[in-house]
């Protein structure tokens, strides 16, 4: 790319990225079609046939894989096309093309497209799904992959690595496909720079739909990753624009911008828990992007590090996320750091952003004694800030460095920063969806009126759904099962995903582990007891609810660490478990015998306990430490106690861990509410641990004759409120 390219490029003027692929639109609602010169039409119906024709592919070739299941296939798509006559990888049928089992593509050479196809069932035999390079450091340079999809093409456990789609190479575009679902470690989708083959990479990345990621509960679950940081002090001129992210909640850094010269334009964040994060690099441009939280937790926006970075016109509305996860976050740096560290703020340029109704602005985010450094020589001017009745800014060190200008504010309690002018501010929301202020004396104030955010319909392609119902607690059908021998267990065998067992009064005996790999419900008054050292065994894919039941550990074997509910090590995916009105009682056969027990390498989205009891346990009712590496790991994201009774529980109600100094993740959070704790641990044995937990929440409570609550905080900016509770021969926390 000539260096006048890459000006008009980095002035936002819509020229091609791939020679021969015209650029879309700003709001072009399917991809570009390109005039290309016509070749050949060759149709492989198998992978040794595909590597006959792709061995006689010219430039302008079409090479087309028959509608199908290709199981196992890994495509090697080497080939060398002409920038008026690339070669051409698709579908028989867009979207009808599916790669199954351990399946992959590589490309190599130049001038190469690829599209339509699926990737889903399996999982990469390699490290990633789409690579743009081949063998021995041979890489793909003006080509492009479009409408095609990876659907929850994932390892089995969390913690196997892989990438879904890693870009080599140069003048790359990855445009209009649809990537959902990832639940292992690694980052969706990077960009890998190495000097070998130029550092200036050029790459576009535009109108892709990135579907839900759940939380990873770990660092490494970026949706988009820029560079790395041992070349980050160099530029990668990558441009990062019109893409619709929905719930990307993998960790604290949505996009992690590790290069410098990189444009972040026209993007959407739904709901995505985290922010776009300028990690490391120089000189980067982040605008017209819109953050909309809807008050999720820990939803974000912008986070600044580093020289020279220009935030400006960005929409952020409803971001419920607060340090490093605010509306706007501007850190502290290390001085003199290495290059793996915080670069200081030096030059930031944050302007005419329109940030309404969020929780927070941090300035000097991350202050401590090595991030010493505040920002410098930066202007934070002419943004628009509305909402709440609480003080936005949080103010974390010297913000001397920044000068205010021009800046409007909704008044609040708090005296104005200098050069924040606060005053009552009337808003209506316009046809773009965005609200603005009906005073024309503001029009200068926040982000323009003719941004036009780009919708989920635009991005992605038309052929797969985005919104596909998720079998949940009680959507499938009602199974009416009757007490006995066996009975529950034939059941489970029977039921479909979200389906009710429904148990009559009377005894369930079970001699089985109930395996529990889709959603389930048991509601009824039964009673159930079992005979092996597990009763429900929580796969992949699995979630359970208990409603109403009693479980009596009575007929278990004598066997140490016994546990009514456990979980699988190494689950993908995040699992949901509720217990409700129900009793677990007489889990006393031998020592450690607890009520859940998670797995390591597992992780709760959610573990909610409501008006249920626990007596006479000798092990913990909640026992969630399995990950105890210290590498930022833990067994819960949320743990929702309330009103709920726990007697004579030898091992404590709860036990929740989460070890190491990571900052790339929220968790967990633990709310304790209203609940009676009588003689539930004991002097060597807390009631409650609470290692590393983010947020805690024990109020209303009444602890007798127990152990005390002990609480660890090791990272981050943990919150911890410990009131109105009763303490009777129990030790104060």
């Amino acid at each position: 790319m000539s260096p006048s390219f890459r000006t008009l490029l980095h002035l936002s003027i819509a020229l091609p990225l791939l020679a021969g692929l015209p650029a879309c639109a700003p709001h072009a609602a399917g991809p570009a079609k390109a005039a290309v010169a016509q070749g050949r039409t060759l149709l492989a119906r198998d992978p040794a046939q595909f590597q006959a024709l792709l061995a006689t592919a010219k430039p302008g070739d079409r090479l087309v894989l028959a509608d199908g299941v290709w199981r196992d296939f890994r495509i090697d798509f080497f080939a060398q096309g002409t920038e008026g006559a690339p070669i051409t990888l698709a579908a028989q049928t867009p979207g009808k093309v599916i790669l199954s089992g351990k399946s992959n593509l590589r490309l190599a050479g130049s001038h190469l497209v690829v599209t339509g196809l699926v990737f889903r069932d399996g999982y990469t035999p390699t490290g990633e799904v789409i690579a743009f390079r081949g063998e021995k450091g041979a890489v793909a340079s003006h080509s492009r992959v479009t409408e095609t999809v990876i659907d929850a093409y994932n390892r089995p456990a969390r913690q196997e690595s892989d990438h879904w789609v890693a870009l080599y190479g140069s003048d790359n575009r990855f445009d209009h496909n649809h990537i959902a679902g990832k639940t292992n470690q690694g980052a969706t989708l990077v960009v890998i720079r190495d000097p070998q083959y130029g550092l200036d990479n050029r790459h576009r990345i535009d109108r892709n739909y990135f579907g839900p990621r759940p939380s990873l509960g770990s660092n490494g679950g970026e949706t988009i990753r820029v560079g790395t940081s041992h070349q980050s002090r160099s530029d990668s001129h990558t441009t990062v624009e019109y893409n619709y992210f929905e719930r990307c909640d993998g960790e604290v850094e949505i996009i992690s911008s590790k290069s410098g010269g990189n444009i972040y334009r026209g993007n959407v964040f739904m709901e995505s828990a985290g922010a776009l994060t300028l990690r490391h690099g120089n000189g980067n441009v982040v605008e017209d992007n819109v953050f909309f939280g809807n008050a999720r937790p820990h939803t974000g926006g912008i986070r600044v590090i580093n020289r020279d970075q220009i935030v400006r016109n960005n929409y952020l509305e409803g971001l419920a996320g607060k340090s490093f996860a605010s509306a706007v976050a501007v850190l502290n740096g290390v001085p003199d750091g290495p290059i793996n560290r915080y670069d200081p703020v030096v030059n930031a340029q944050i302007t005419n952003n329109s940030i309404i109704d969020a929780a927070s602005i941090e300035l000097g985010a991350g202050a401590d004694k090595e991030r010493s450094a505040p920002p410098t020589q930066s202007r934070f001017a002419s943004n628009l800030i509305t909402g709440g009745s609480e003080e936005i800014f949080r103010i974390m060190d010297d913000v001397s460095g920044i000068t205010f200008d021009g800046n409007v504010q909704t008044p609040v309690k708090q005296p104005a920063l200098a050069g924040i002018t606060r005053r009552p501010v009337e808003l209506r929301r316009a046809e773009n969806g965005l609200l603005y202020p009906t005073d024309p004396a503001l029009a200068g104030t926040g982000v323009r009126r003719d941004l036009k955010p780009i919708t989920k319909a635009d991005v992605g392609v038309s052929w797969y759904p985005k919104d596909v119902p998720q079998a949940g607690f009680g959507t499938g059908h009602t199974l009416d099962v009757a007490p006995g021998d066996g009975t529950l267990s034939a059941a489970f065998a029977k039921a479909g995903a979200g389906d009710i067992l429904s148990l009559s009064t009377g005894l369930y005996r079970v001699e089985e582990v109930l395996s529990v790999a889709k959603p389930l419900w048991l509601r009824g008054a039964g009673e159930i007891r079992f005979s092996r050292p597990t009763l429900f065994r929580i796969e992949e894919g699995g979630a359970l609810r208990l409603t109403g039941v009693t479980i009596s550990g009575a007929d278990a074997p004598d066997a140490t660490g016994n546990a009514v509910i456990r979980t699988a090590d190494g689950m993908g995916r995040n699992y949901e478990l509720r217990l409700e009105d129900s009793r677990f009682t007489g889990l006393d056969v031998n020592n450690a015998f607890h009520v859940v027990a998670g797995g390591k390498g597992s992780l709760a989205g959610l573990i909610s306990v409501n008006h249920s009891i626990f007596q006479n346990i000798t092990g913990a009712a909640l026992k969630l430490d399995a990950e105890t590496d210290d590498l930022g790991l833990y067994n819960a994201e949320r743990v929702e106690i309330a009103g709920s009774e726990f007697s004579h529980v030898k091992g404590g109600v709860l036990s929740l861990y989460r070890g190491g100094k990571d900052e790339s993740t929220f968790g967990p959070k633990l709310d304790f509410i209203d609940n009676k704790v009588t003689k539930a641990g004991s002097a060597d044995i807390p009631s409650l641990r609470l290692h590393g937990v983010q947020a805690i929440r024990i109020t209303g409570n009444r602890f007798t004759d127990s152990g005390a609550i002990k609480v660890t905080r090791t990272v981050g900016e943990p919150v911890t409120i410990i009131q109105n509770n009763e303490f009777k021969g129990t030790p104060a926390p």
